[in-house]
């Protein structure tokens, strides 16, 4: 297996609007990313992902770019990311661009010329296509954010296809003239000094031409087939690899969603000149009750199986990615674990020692380190994203499930979840915003935050910080294979790496209740690398206490 530098990074995720606002107009920056580079050395993280910093409407947070060799308004200048860059690159930190070219804004040049007329230069860069019959869409898609996937344009008497909202046409990449410009637009970024692309859902780009209708699942019929992974999606990045990515010493995760580990390997393998590693979905999504939401926990034998079957076929042929939440899925200890006082610490430090000990490059979202938990929300007035106002609407005022069922399902799995304000300190709104916070900040801010934790050896941070500097002690820990214990235990999740003459063994208790547990003879009086609780783990018979986990060495 290849060694290399992003094979063996922590990876942090910003989210820049909630991060740090440092110029008190309620929304994070640029500047004030750069204000905290300390805090990060701190933890001890090697990368930093922001998601997008470029101009944009914000119809989608910036996943919507109407320029991207220009930064946002609200973010700053390109004197301030120029700034971060260095700053950054002086503490060891490297920066990952995340790169949004499945679609652009509608409000983007290309697009704005696109849709003047049928005959202008621009309008084969997206996807336009004569409607069935009067007000009949070219097919029955529905798009990601509710509603048809397609969006009727009367200046041309055409629909442009926009997987997620309205404003978000997708780009036609069968198209060489869009491929061109967009391996441009990478290498002036590679060219500025950047340290590599997170692909937002590159799985996407490559269109059946034909476009049929779909299987119908609620109100649209179903698009996956024709629109993820699609016919020309392995050539065009092998292209982009060819033409940007091999030319620089970068990393590359591509966001997949539908992504199996048979095709992980097409994507990431380590001779298939693609990219680094991908996203996978499975441990986070398929449990909805209403499309994607629910207020239903996957079992935990799901969830090993899962996480067990990436681990042990991607082994040796492909990179993983480790995650618990990100910028579009609701907070790990609340969602995983268990946020309630008495728990919350214990089990947020648990899902960290599953997650960190395994194979692949962890990724940590802003605040999972402190154990940050999902926001009360008590009505659909405090909802600031896309998709959870548009589902509320969709599900609920429509009449189709009534409030008091959906709203529980909604409020667990909501994106804000993940979006509001990072929790700096317990001063008013949590030391992030001198001003009116874009969107509400945790209630819960006075007890869970940077300061407290910062200055807490016991805390969340400091288990993290921990965890991440044992990764560079230990090459088993990156390198290491992995093997699945207890496979049918509904309350531990187990499991072993091995490099050579090393193993670690990791125990991980998932309930609040006491579990009775004995050790591999193996690994019985081994010592402990990390825990969660102090136990004595020379005994050979043990029992866990909740949310308990522990690391032994041998």
């Amino acid at each position: 297996m290849n060694r290399t530098w992003w094979k063996e990074a922590v990876i942090y995720q910003i989210y820049p609007r909630s991060f740090m606002d440092s110029n008190g107009d309620g929304i994070g920056d640029l500047r004030g990313i750069t204000d905290r580079l300390d805090y990060l050395k701190y933890l001890g993280i090697d990368v930093i992902w922001m998601s997008p910093v470029y101009k944009s409407p914000n119809d989608d947070n910036g996943y919507d770019i109407s320029d991207y060799q220009a930064i946002m308004d609200e973010f700053g200048t390109m004197e301030d990311f120029d700034e971060l860059l260095a700053k950054a690159h002086e503490k060891g930190i490297k920066i990952v661009m995340d790169l949004v070219v499945n679609h652009t804004s509608d409000e983007h040049r290309w697009f704005l010329e696109s849709r003047k007329s049928k005959e202008n230069e621009y309008r084969d860069y997206y996807i336009w296509r004569e409607g069935k019959g009067e007000n009949m869409p070219p097919n029955n898609w529905g798009s990601c954010f509710g509603g048809s996937a397609w969006q009727y344009d009367e200046k041309t008497s055409m629909y442009y296809l926009h997987l997620f909202s309205r404003k978000q046409p997708d780009l036609n990449w069968d198209n060489p003239e869009v491929r061109s410009n967009v391996f441009n637009m990478m290498t002036w970024w590679c060219e500025k000094g950047i340290d590599g692309f997170r692909m937002d859902v590159i799985s996407m780009i490559s269109k059946t031409p034909d476009m049929p209708d779909g299987e119908v699942n609620g109100l649209y019929g179903d698009y996956g087939p024709y629109c993820v992974h699609g016919p020309n999606v392995h050539r065009y990045l092998q292209e982009m690899n060819e033409k940007v990515l091999s030319k620089y010493n970068i990393m590359t995760v591509g966001e997949t969603p539908g992504v199996t580990t048979k095709l992980a390997m097409q994507y990431a393998g380590e001779d298939t000149h693609e990219l680094n590693m991908v996203f996978q979905f499975e441990h986070v999504e398929g449990d909805g009750k209403y499309g994607k939401w629910t207020d239903e926990r996957l079992p935990l034998t799901t969830l090993k199986r899962t996480l067990s079957r990436w681990q042990t076929e991607l082994y040796g042929k492909a990179w993983n990615s480790l995650f618990w939440n990100n910028h579009d899925q609701p907070r790990a200890v609340s969602r995983f674990g268990d946020d309630r006082p008495q728990y919350r610490k214990t089990s947020a430090k648990m899902l960290a020692t599953c997650l960190h000990m395994m194979q692949g490059s962890p990724y940590i979202y802003q605040g999972e380190e402190l154990g940050m938990t999902n926001y009360p929300f008590e009505s659909p007035a405090d909802f600031r994203d896309i998709e959870s106002i548009n589902a509320y609407r969709e599900w609920c005022e429509s009449g189709r499930v009534p409030h008091d069922i959906f709203w529980p399902c909604i409020t667990w799995k909501s994106r804000d979840n993940a979006r509001t304000p990072m929790q700096w300190d317990d001063t008013e709104q949590a030391g992030f915003t001198s001003g009116t916070p874009w969107i509400s900040v945790n209630p819960n801010y006075r007890e869970i935050n940077a300061k407290a934790e910062t200055a807490d050896k016991d805390s969340v941070f400091h288990y993290y910080k921990k965890l991440i500097a044992l990764r560079k002690e230990n090459p088993v820990m990156v390198y290491g294979k992995y093997e699945l214990l207890w496979e049918e235990s509904e309350e531990l999740f187990v499991y072993t790496r091995t490099l050579e003459q090393e193993s670690l063994l990791v125990v991980c208790n998932f309930t609040e209740k006491e579990v009775p547990f004995t050790l591999p003879e193996q690994f019985v009086g081994m010592p402990c690398l990390i825990s969660n609780l102090e136990n004595n783990y020379e005994k050979q018979d043990l029992t866990l206490r909740p949310y308990e986990a522990f690391v032994l060495r041998k």
